[in-house]
């Protein structure tokens, strides 16, 4: 086995990683995004990286990407001119939505708009019931006319959502065939292929999202793959992580793109579940902080929690409903915008705010040098002496102290009448309070209590932001991996190749119609193995059941692991015992004398799980003491600390805090009490004296 590249694509620094089969070898870079056009970072990344470690294209196996590009797209509405089909007297349900408020005090709440506003929302007489009869049929002289109009009105993209297609998709795929003949040039998708699940709201909203950067995804997907074969020269093929923490082909995510909104994030927190096992630690708390966002995500068992649905272009951060949903598998996470490159100023109130606004890649951080004049995060940590101004990503990128004081003096000092080191610390210790309490109120919510969970520190600030966060969350301990800067983008070479299905047919336990969920299960299991079955010989393919549960009158389900032989055996006292653990771990309680029933069902068909090690980057020897710096200290101000090359760290070690711990791409700041001790690996772990 050759080698493997991962490339992670963030709003500031593009992060790649490469290893080899064995684990042996293990290379990074680090390289500015270019918004513009993303995949040139990619690219110049890996051709970088490739210079460096002296290998050639044609001993890569393959590269594995994730990016945001599809969820920006979607936020800044820089997608397609969509149109939604829907079923007649169905044309504002997108619009009216769940009907309440999520915020019942807020005068002015806002909404995320449609993708599809009222004037390109269309419908067409069809009507299928619940349990999939037909009622009236599809009037396809009618559709036909409708898409014979549609180019005309400049719509580029469609979304076909019709009531109960779920159970009952020919409407749908007859009016996609009819489309695809009228008006071939137009991108299309439809509820019944993408999200074949019960609540008609959700499956539109995610059909609309899906269609609307699917030509984006398109042109992306498949410039970065020709650009890594004609320009690099990698033989081997490109790899899309999803949502869910898969992998998929590249034909896989151009026609799907809404299943990797998330695939940055959803790496990290896999690597965290990956990395925390060989640490000996299977319950932690992800703890991801770059240049743009924080993300926080509970790892219980080895596996972050999956959440069956996900809100984009949210008004308001941490408030459920007041985004777009999204029904795609997707590592359940909360993610705030405070990071590296997140702008510190004072609101209308004279209050210190930091984030969500970054500075992104460009101008980025006063500090940067590229024009940037606003404080950040990076400017404050700076001026704070956590990070070394000519040894920022290795010493390949230099650090001005003075912009970055300027910037904080004249946007944060003057108006509070606070020092630069004032100021740079208020804005540190603002964002770490921000990060804990969200990863606090999302670890709270899955009923997990913080206190005894290990922090997971990565992310190119993650480090030195950890041990703050930490003292706030009362965490025992903070593991500090190798190549923390770039853990996102090895993360992705620990995941398979997968892909999700879902079908719902909705029915009590004690009246379940096994046979029809049988059939449901085998079809998605064998659509599955047929996608996976062109890059995996079949042996190498396994499944994994899920049904989606609830107490009968409940509203949502709880997503249940039920084992394969239960559904064989047709064992309803099995599967109400399945779901009454699923239940009782989320809540810590269950309801007698209370019928269940199954709403959903679902088959994860994947391959097999690679088994990353990493060895270090370069041999660890000689004395690691580079010297001593100024930076500042809990409850003291500046004091002298030792400062110690990571790379020369030798297994073993055990240092006291206050110290700081650099490496190429990130730099770990312990600023008070505690022990960290060196295991064989390079990985840092601080216990925190509370």
């Amino acid at each position: 086995m050759g080698y493997r590249i991962g490339a992670d694509i963030g709003g500031t620094f593009t992060d790649l990683a490469l290893v080899d089969g064995a684990g042996t070898r293990f290379e990074i870079g680090k390289i500015l995004t270019t918004p513009a056009q993303p995949d040139d970072a990619v690219i110049a990344g890996i051709a970088a990286l490739l210079a460096r470690t002296g290998l050639t294209a044609g001993e890569i196996d393959h590269v594995v990407h994730g990016t945001t590009l599809f969820t920006n797209a979607l936020i800044e509405r820089k997608g397609a001119t969509t149109a939604l089909i829907t079923t007649r007297g169905f044309r504002d349900a997108v619009e009216i939505g769940r009907e309440h408020r999520y915020d019942m005090y807020d005068l002015r709440m806002e909404r995320p708009a449609p993708i599809a506003p009222r004037r390109r929302r269309f419908e067409v007489t069809e009507r299928v019931l619940a349990c999939g009869t037909v009622r009236t049929p599809l009037n396809e002289a009618e559709a036909r006319a409708l898409a014979r109009s549609l180019p005309a009105q400049g719509i580029e993209a469609v979304g076909i959502c019709f009531l109960h297609a779920y159970a009952n998709p020919s409407h749908e795929a007859r009016m996609e065939a009819i489309l695809a003949k009228e008006a071939p040039g137009l991108a299309v998708t439809r509820s019944s292929a993408l999200a074949p699940e019960i609540r008609e709201y959700e499956r539109t909203s995610t059909v609309l999202a899906n269609v609307y950067v699917q030509r984006i995804a398109e042109r992306y997907l498949g410039r970065l793959a020709a650009r890594l074969r004609d320009e690099i020269g990698i033989p081997g093929p490109l790899y899309i992580m999803q949502s869910n923490g898969g992998l998929a082909e590249v034909a896989t995510a151009q026609r799907f793109p809404i299943r990797l909104v998330e695939s940055g994030p959803a790496a990290g927190a896999l690597a965290a579940a990956h990395f925390g096992a060989r640490l000996g630690a299977r319950d932690l708390l992800s703890f991801d902080m770059g240049g743009t966002t924080a993300k926080a995500c509970v790892i219980a068992d080895g596996a972050p929690l999956i959440a069956t649905e996900f809100e984009v272009d949210r008004r308001y951060q941490f408030k459920k409903g007041s985004g777009l949903p999204v029904k795609v598998p997707v590592v359940e996470m909360i993610e705030i915008g405070t990071g590296g490159g997140s702008i510190a100023r004072i609101d209308s109130l004279d209050r210190l705010t930091v984030g969500p606004e970054s500075a992104g890649a460009q101008p980025g951080p006063a500090c940067y040098g590229q024009g940037g004049t606003r404080p950040t995060v990076t400017d404050a940590d700076l001026c704070l002496g956590f990070l070394d101004p000519g040894f920022f990503l290795g010493g390949t990128m230099k650090l001005d102290c003075m912009a970055a004081e300027a910037a904080l003096a004249e946007e944060v000092g003057r108006p509070l009448n606070l020092t630069v080191p004032e100021a740079a610390w208020s804005v540190h210790r603002l964002a770490n309070e921000a990060m804990a309490a969200a990863a606090r109120l999302h670890a709270v919510e899955r009923g997990v209590d913080v206190e005894k969970l290990a922090l997971f520190a990565f992310g190119g600030a993650g480090p030195v932001h950890a041990y703050g966060v930490g003292r706030i969350l009362r965490v025992p301990r903070i593991f500090y991996p190798l190549g923390a800067g770039v853990m996102s983008a090895a993360g992705f070479l620990t995941a398979p190749l997968s892909f999700d299905f879902v079908r719902s047919l909705p029915n009590g336990i004690d009246a379940l119609d096994w046979p029809a969920a049988q059939a449901a299960v085998a079809e998605m299991a064998a659509k599955g193995r047929e996608i996976l079955t062109t890059t995996l010989a079949p042996e190498a393919i396994s499944l994994r059941l899920y049904a989606d549960m609830r107490y009968r009158k409940q509203g949502y389900e709880v997503r249940t692991a039920v084992p394969e032989a239960v559904l064989a055996g047709r064992d309803g006292p099995a599967l109400r015992a399945a779901f009454e653990a699923a239940y009782r771990a989320l809540y810590g309680h269950t309801v007698p004398d209370t019928g269940a029933e199954v709403v959903s069902w679902r088959v994860i068909v994947e391959g097999p799980k690679p088994d990353l090690r990493i060895g270090a980057v370069e041999s660890a020897s000689g004395a690691s003491l580079k010297g001593n710096r100024r930076i500042w200290v809990v409850d003291q101000g500046f004091a002298e600390v030792p400062v110690h090359d990571r790379y020369r760290l030798a297994p073993g070690t055990a240092l006291q805090g206050p110290v700081v711990i650099e490496e190429r791409e990130s730099t770990t700041v312990i600023n008070g009490p505690g022990r960290v001790t060196v295991d064989a690996g390079l990985n840092l772990t601080a216990e925190l004296s509370l």
